[in-house]
């Protein structure tokens, strides 16, 4: 059936039209001409029937006849609708109520290319971003191939645009990545597969519901200003050790040749060499300290020690150093559990834990030092004593060089303020952890644990203990 031809309004908006206070309006009134459309229909279906009534004289006929019209007119425009969604079709127009939900439609599907715009916009945004990032960035799936890279990861890890799809492992062939990267560290830190004199630092984090995120930093510059730290510490020492040893040797000269002890002359010297024997302290600490901070200790070093033993002669050292204190040194050890170090070392961090023990506890009180394998067959060195305990916001910083909580005891008590940093540097070396639990006034608990790979068992532990060098 012919239609007449309405004046359809243009489906591209302007401008104009998009603002927010003019969309109600405009749909109030394409709605209303929707409507007018549909009584124009039904009034040309009526006009149908009543042409028929004419003819045959029955309204039965011409009843049906308008809605055979009707149902007509409804068929032709829901054609039309269906074309024109499928076809996406602006310029296929359909009038009255069908229209309606054609224009629902349309609506519809430009909010939704508005919305598409804005995503691609947002991601072509968040990619630029992402490429510009100083820092590596690599996408990885489950099976650690890699999904997406930016430019950093291109030029600091090596890799490039056609990698994408293969696993990084098959790249990157470091053995301490590849270590790394199947343990699941927290982070690493390893020269650039494509620049030996470049340091990296990494991390990995997790990205999406099953994807990780390999983060990648150069650290080069940092790696450098740590090396003429050590090296400026490192040479400063040196050179003051040579004087101080010649300073202190003329005023033992000197405290000898001093026949009153009484005089003030004697009380000077004594000062003047108790000052002079704590500089050689710090220096020899400094030098120890830079040593471990710069080199990487040699397997041909690492040996089989007898741990009872060891500990023995460090608390034998405990009990000496207490003097007319008297604490009371508990010794609870597995003879049969070895462990596999450097003994040298091992002996200066340790005994270090114990002499702190010691020092900062009142007279009379109690010094356990205790050697077992816990649950995960990893051995473990603890000290607990009952001193005057630790706060809480020190703790994280006691490992700091010359970090002390109180400077007036601790200088009273002979410290240089370096030791708990050899100790933390000392256990780095030999893969182990350190864990401070304290309590003010209730004392402390230095926690050492050590890799269960570093464990051997022995029926018998020597009764002599092993040759420790205390130099």
């Amino acid at each position: 059936m012919a239609q007449k031809s309405v004046p359809y309004p243009p489906t591209s908006s302007s401008p104009t039209d998009v603002r927010q206070g003019q969309r109600p309006a405009r749909t109030l009134r394409l709605s209303v001409a929707r409507w007018r459309q549909e009584l124009l229909v039904v009034a040309l279906c009526v006009g149908v029937g009543a042409l028929v009534f004419l003819i045959l004289g029955q309204w039965g006929w011409s009843v049906a006849a308008a809605l055979a019209a009707y149902n007509l007119s409804l068929v032709y425009r829901l054609i039309r609708l269906a074309r024109s969604a499928r076809r996406h079709q602006r310029g296929l127009a359909v009038y009255g109520m069908p229209g309606l939900v054609q224009d629902r439609q349309r609506r519809i599907r430009t909010a939704w290319r508005r919305r598409q715009r804005k995503l691609v916009e947002l991601l072509k945004r968040y990619h630029h971003s992402a490429m510009s990032v100083p820092d590596a960035m690599v996408v990885l799936t489950p099976t650690r191939e890699i999904e997406w890279l930016n430019d950093a990861a291109c030029e600091l890890l090596s890799l490039s645009r056609g990698d994408t799809g293969f696993r990084i492992d098959n790249l990157i062939r470091s053995p301490s990545f590849v270590h790394w990267l199947n343990e699941q560290g927290t982070s690493l830190e390893f020269q650039s597969p494509g620049d030996e004199n470049r340091a990296i630092s990494l991390r990995m984090e997790p990205y999406g519901e099953d994807r990780n995120l390999l983060i990648g930093r150069d650290v080069t510059a940092l790696y450098r200003l740590q090396g003429v730290r050590q090296d400026f510490v490192a040479n400063v020492s040196h050179e003051l050790r040579t004087p101080l040893t010649v300073l202190a040797g003329y005023l033992e000269t000197l405290l000898d040749s001093e026949e009153d002890a009484s005089s003030e002359m004697h009380r000077i010297l004594t000062n003047m060499h108790q000052q002079s024997e704590r500089m050689r302290r710090i220096v020899e600490d400094l030098l120890l300290l830079s040593r471990l901070e710069t080199t990487h200790p040699d397997e041909e070093y690492f040996e089989s020690i007898d741990m009872a033993g060891l500990l023995g002669i460090i608390a034998h050292d405990a009990q000496l150093l207490s003097g007319p204190e008297q604490h009371e040194i508990v010794l609870e050890v597995d003879p049969q559990l070895w462990l596999v170090g450097i003994i040298r070392e091992l002996h200066s961090a340790l005994s270090n834990l114990v002499f702190n023990a010691v020092k900062y506890t009142p007279g009379g009180g109690k010094v356990t030092i205790r050697w077992f394998a816990n649950g995960k067959g990893q051995p473990v060195f603890e000290v607990q004593d009952t001193g005057i305990g630790i706060e809480p916001r020190h703790i994280p910083r006691l490992t700091e060089r010359f970090y002390r909580i109180d400077v007036g005891r601790s200088r009273a008590r002979g410290g240089t303020g370096l030791g708990l940093a050899i100790v933390k540097h000392v256990i780095l070396r030999h893969d182990a952890q350190l864990d401070i639990t304290s309590q003010p006034h209730l004392g402390s608990t230095f926690r050492v644990t050590f890799p269960a790979l570093r464990a051997e068992r022995h029926r018998m532990a020597s009764g002599s203990g092993p040759n420790v060098n205390k130099d």
